[in-house]
């Protein structure tokens, strides 16, 4: 029987749905979003020991847009995917920047998110569903994640902050910029923007940081990354990958040759 959990908020006026449970259920941490009609896939997998000899964090973050999401298929003269597009490249970048500093001192366990646009509603962009769905998978993962974190676009239409605006809105807006972060710091800012002065940038990202707060605060309608997290099933599951992930190295302390980590922790 599947553990199968669901959240659902309104957001920017669009619902948000963060599902778990029914795709991808051997991975560490799986999270299909939907956002409009936008439908993004995030796994991730982490290995239970670290590679010997690593003094980095080996980890990868593969962002794919397929063109099935939009409907088509690949014809004519190139009948197949070919390499990243500059996007996918971009908003892998994207999605890496902010989680990168959230891992545990020390865990240098070689871990893979692969997120995967299954769906393009042409209205919603799926970099910041990607990074949304990103957040809940490591946060139900087990991995040492000190997230969650979340994203969000602001544009700047007629004067006035739009949040998360539809990409028809863009070519009217004098302002993309995207912002990631956790409830109480900004982590990564992104931007464009069309001579603007100091105290409107300034004000966008706050505007962007407070606008994404409903989807990773528990409080108030407590529909949030933090509610999915602490569901009975994926409570459950998340404790039992964290005993896997965590008893397998003891990374935050340097044991001598011979020892385990088991004695260790004795």
């Amino acid at each position: 029987m599947f553990n199968y959990h669901k959240v659902e908020i309104e957001w920017g006026g669009r619902p948000l749905v963060l599902e778990t449970g029914k795709i991808a259920r051997q991975a560490d941490g799986a999270v299909l979003a939907t956002y409009g009609e936008t439908k993004v896939l995030a796994t991730v997998v982490s290995m239970k020991e670290p590679k010997p000899g690593l003094d980095f964090f080996p980890l990868t973050v593969n962002y794919q847009e397929k063109t099935y999401a939009a409907g088509k298929i690949p014809g004519g003269y190139f009948k197949r995917e070919g390499r990243p597009s500059e996007k996918e490249t971009l908003v892998s970048r994207l999605i890496d920047r902010p989680i990168r500093p959230l891992f545990a001192d020390g865990y240098k366990n070689d871990t893979q998110v692969v997120v995967t646009v299954m769906q393009h509603d042409l209205e919603n962009d799926p970099d910041i569903v990607a990074i949304v769905a990103t957040s809940a998978a490591l946060t139900l993962s087990g991995i040492p994640f000190m997230g969650p974190v979340g994203g969000a676009r602001v544009g700047f239409i007629n004067g006035q902050y739009v949040l998360n605006p539809h990409v028809d809105e863009m070519p009217e807006s004098k302002l993309d910029l995207v912002v990631a972060g956790t409830g109480d710091a900004v982590l990564m800012v992104e931007s464009e923007a069309k001579e603007l002065d100091e105290a409107t940038m300034l004000g966008a990202v706050m505007f962007g940081h407070k606008g994404f707060q409903p989807v990773i605060d528990p409080s108030g309608s407590a529909r949030s990354i933090e509610s999915l997290h602490s569901s009975p099933p994926c409570a459950a599951y998340q404790a039992s990958k964290r005993a896997s992930v965590w008893s397998a190295t003891a990374f935050t302390t340097k044991r001598p040759p011979g020892v385990s980590a088991r004695s260790m922790r004795r």
